[in-house]
């Protein structure tokens, strides 16, 4: 088990040294991006109202199209997949959890506070009823098989304000 831990360790590590040289790689083009956007907006000034709506549906369309020549690829991508949970960690910071209590009270009776893989959970924190290990649930998502020992019995436990 401790082997697979030291893999799943330097996985990560390697997936988080990509994640730090993507971002030092790409803040040159978000830099350019930005001003390029205020070259834009500096031009759309001075457009017409029609050209702007010209401009504005060849932009949804072009964007659209984009998307459904990239859309598989976009599906199976680790890096928007992380993305996706950086956007869904941040969020729950922000969110008033009191009320995030109340609102999964319901499931919590319906579920007498154990869950299990294969359940859908819509924001908390599962503790593994075998092994201790913590999962926080950031948004509505299914519940998998804990990542340490492989158990698929969770027990909600109540969030800190």
């Amino acid at each position: 088990m401790s082997q697979q831990n030291d893999y799943f360790a330097d996985v990560y590590k390697k997936l988080n040294n990509w994640l730090v040289e993507m971002k030092i790689q790409q803040k040159p083009n978000i830099d350019e991006f930005i001003k390029q956007a205020k070259l834009y907006a500096g031009a759309i000034e001075s457009m017409s109202e029609e050209k702007l709506q010209q401009f504005t549906a060849n932009l949804k369309y072009d964007l659209h199209d984009f998307y459904q020549l990239n859309k598989n690829q976009a599906e199976h991508s680790v890096y928007l997949g992380l993305l996706n949970e950086a956007l869904w960690e941040n969020l729950a910071k922000l969110t008033d959890k009191s009320q995030v209590e109340w609102a999964e009270l319901v499931d919590d009776f319906d579920h007498d506070g154990v869950y299990k893989s294969g359940d859908f959970i819509g924001f908390g924190e599962l503790q593994c009823e075998q092994c201790d290990a913590k999962i926080s649930i950031t948004h509505f998502s299914e519940i998998n098989d804990c990542a340490h020992c492989g158990s698929s019995d969770f027990i909600r436990q109540p969030l800190n304000p």
